[in-house]
């Protein structure tokens, strides 16, 4: 009886484990990024394959559950920026300068999000930039401040949230095929200016 009774203890405690194991790695998965085969570059991360029928299903399930729509292949490519240069993640509460040239693409857009994706309200009612409005240098490169402070030339304001991501998207890039033959120095670099 003792045997028994210690038997189906230990089903029971493994049954629980094994369901406790499964339940937060599969938490884990859905919720620490968007899938499998990201492509780092620097501080940018990508998926290339997340709008395309060769996306995991771990990819597949994140784009159900929070209803976004990526960029499929021919389309372009969305990078995610979560940290600086030196790895720490960007915070409001310091001003950081992005500068270098933008990856080959017909037209890009950079934007400022909450670590959820969603824009963030600012009074300038300033979300981002186009292509079509920076101000570049004699180079062809560009430069942005990100701060709360209003600067002059490319400001983009940061709102009123603790951390931020930035988002560049590429349209209708030549990268999109190759995203895993990106060099560090053919994307924007993020560097912490100050802190207050």
């Amino acid at each position: 009886m003792a045997d028994a009774l210690l038997s189906l203890l230990k089903l029971i405690v493994t049954l629980i484990s094994g369901a406790a194991l499964g339940l937060g790695t599969a938490y884990l998965a859905m919720h620490g990024g968007k899938g499998f085969g990201a492509v780092r570059v620097g501080v940018w991360v990508t998926w290339p394959l997340l709008g395309s029928d060769a996306a995991d299903p771990y990819a597949r399930a994140i784009v159900s559950r929070t209803g976004e729509i990526p960029l499929a292949l021919a389309e372009g490519l969305t990078f995610t920026a979560r940290t600086d240069e030196t790895g720490e993640p960007l915070v409001a509460t310091c001003t950081y300068r992005l500068s270098g040239a933008m990856p080959a693409a017909r037209t890009w857009t950079l934007s400022l999000a909450d670590p959820g994706g969603y824009l963030v309200d600012n009074p300038a009612h300033r979300y981002g930039f186009t292509s079509q409005e920076i101000v570049r240098a004699a180079d062809g490169s560009v430069q942005i401040v990100v701060s709360r402070s209003a600067r002059a030339g490319n400001w983009l304001p940061i709102g009123n949230v603790p951390q931020f991501l930035l988002l560049l998207r590429l349209y209708d890039t030549p990268l999109s095929a190759t995203a895993a033959t990106l060099d560090k120095s053919t994307m924007l670099s993020i560097k912490r200016d100050a802190c207050r």
